[in-house]
């Protein structure tokens, strides 16, 4: 089982809200209305790992292992939601979301094959990391600074995980596997070719709601998420190109192949499904 060693694993590095967060640097002179804003969608859009996690728990009922470790992700990303909220609480009530905005985010997704998943979710991690540490660069405020920069190392440690179950599948099943996370990690290194980030934000998971069936259409302003990345923290092509480098990096390793681009991904992901016909 890897639940154990993740679990102590990350109990190491746990932080406290209380401790070490240092609310006494606040300055309100350092934060603008634009920014505070800002705070109270990404607080919404974390707490969107309640339906996620539903989603894991129900789609891997097959994995105790897998399903044991939700039991810390949840708390985690649980947690940024609360240590956001809690900013605004102290410095901005006006802004903290109502419980009517927390739940308009919980809502079924269909069930989608888990490997798939998986790997949506590891290179949606990555992401994740590199919103924040920009985020981190662009607010002015200390106290968010330090906030996005400590949530931004949970998701790092989070992809890290993720990565651990990976190599467990590719040992468990093999071609299945390679070809789930090849087929999702094509998708996730070419973002930079598409209309949007990709990112279980702003992705379809419930045909019977569409259009209404994105954690990001069902925020207080559902254009949000776009304009936080392209006019506000200014998630560049230099950005992009660090998350993909990123994915790529990982699933050399995982793969034991040398990819550069997501081309390469796609020629790779090809071949293993001639080879998978072949064998059949």
């Amino acid at each position: 089982m890897l639940y154990p060693e993740l679990f102590k694993t990350l109990e190491r590095v746990r932080w406290n809200m209380d401790t070490d967060i240092n609310w006494s640097a606040f300055d309100a002179s350092l934060l603008t209305d634009e920014q505070a804003l800002t705070i109270k969608f990404n607080a919404i859009t974390e707490w969107a790992a309640l339906p996620a996690t539903e989603m894991f728990m129900r789609d891997n009922r097959h994995d105790s292992d897998f399903c044991a470790f939700m039991s810390v992700w949840f708390y985690e990303e649980q947690k940024h939601a609360l240590v956001l909220m809690e900013y605004l609480r102290r410095f901005r009530p006006e802004l903290v979301p109502t419980e009517e905005e927390l739940h308009a985010v919980r809502f079924e997704f269909d069930p989608a094959p888990p490997l798939e998943t998986l790997m949506l979710h590891f290179c949606g991690e990555i992401r994740l990391n590199h919103w924040y540490r920009c985020a981190s660069e662009w607010h002015t405020e200390p106290v968010i600074r330090q906030i996005y920069d400590t949530i931004s190392r949970d998701e790092a440690r989070h992809g890290g995980a993720y990565l651990q179950y990976m190599k467990r599948a590719i040992k468990t099943v093999g071609d299945e596997a390679r070809l789930a996370f090849a087929k999702i990690g094509m998708l996730m290194a070419s973002a930079r070719r598409t209309a949007k980030a990709l990112h279980p934000t702003n992705l379809h998971v419930n045909e019977a709601l569409f259009p209404n069936d994105t954690v990001q259409s069902r925020l207080p302003d559902p254009g949000w998420l776009e304009h936080w990345l392209d006019e506000q923290i200014r998630f560049d092509s230099v950005w992009e190109g660090k998350v993909t480098e990123r994915i790529l990096h990982n699933l050399s390793l995982l793969l034991e192949q040398s990819f550069q681009s997501a081309q390469d991904l796609n020629r790779y992901r090809k071949e293993m499904m001639r080879g998978v016909a072949t064998a059949v």
